[in-house]
């Protein structure tokens, strides 16, 4: 793609996050994207069909780059393990706070939270079909209670702003995670 048709993109992309930091999806029109972008608003529609075209746009190129994140130092995609993909995922969060938590903590854009989960889902199954799920456990249960603990912790850490450094987020989620894939014995009481 052109480097100036990228750098519109970017421009546009970056003043709809800007402007979802201060005020609901419903309120932000093209003429502001347009004004805080420097851009024509026909510069707008030449590139997204309208504010919901933009918005599922954004959530998808910021779910890109979280993606890329997790998967970069890597020379293929089967030697990242589960700890490595987290790891970088929330140092990547770390560096890019102000974004990230306007996406997962805006009532207007629950799309957002919606498509990490999906991405969860499938990164579980990934492990799962790697690493295998222990006998007697159904694996579209596991499947949902992990990628549901991750997002809700990645959740609270970015809604919390970030308590804990990401280092010792992930090793406290892994160790979590660990400790269901080995429980096996009924809890007795």
């Amino acid at each position: 793609m052109d480097r100036r048709v990228l750098k519109t993109r970017k421009a546009i992309i970056e003043a709809f996050v800007g402007l979802l930091e201060e005020q609901d999806f419903e309120q932000i029109t093209i003429n502001d994207i347009a004004d805080r972008a420097n851009v024509n608003r026909g510069t707008i529609y030449l590139h997204y069909a309208d504010k919901f075209d933009l918005l599922d746009q954004c959530i998808e190129t910021y779910l890109q780059h979280l993606l890329e994140a997790c998967m970069i130092e890597s020379p293929t995609p089967t030697s990242v393990t589960a700890k490595d993909a987290l790891l970088r995922a929330f140092r990547y969060l770390e560096q890019h706070a102000t974004t990230y938590t306007t996406l997962l903590t805006k009532k207007g854009i629950p799309a957002f939270r919606s498509k990490l989960m999906t991405l969860m889902v499938q990164g579980v199954e990934e492990q799962l079909d790697a690493c295998g799920i222990q006998e007697g456990m159904k694996r579209e249960i596991t499947t949902q209670f992990l990628a549901s603990a991750a997002v809700g912790l990645m959740e609270w850490w970015i809604m919390n702003a970030m308590p804990y450094p990401a280092e010792e987020i992930v090793e406290q989620l892994i160790g979590l995670l660990e400790l269901h894939l080995s429980l096996h014995a009924p809890i007795s009481g």
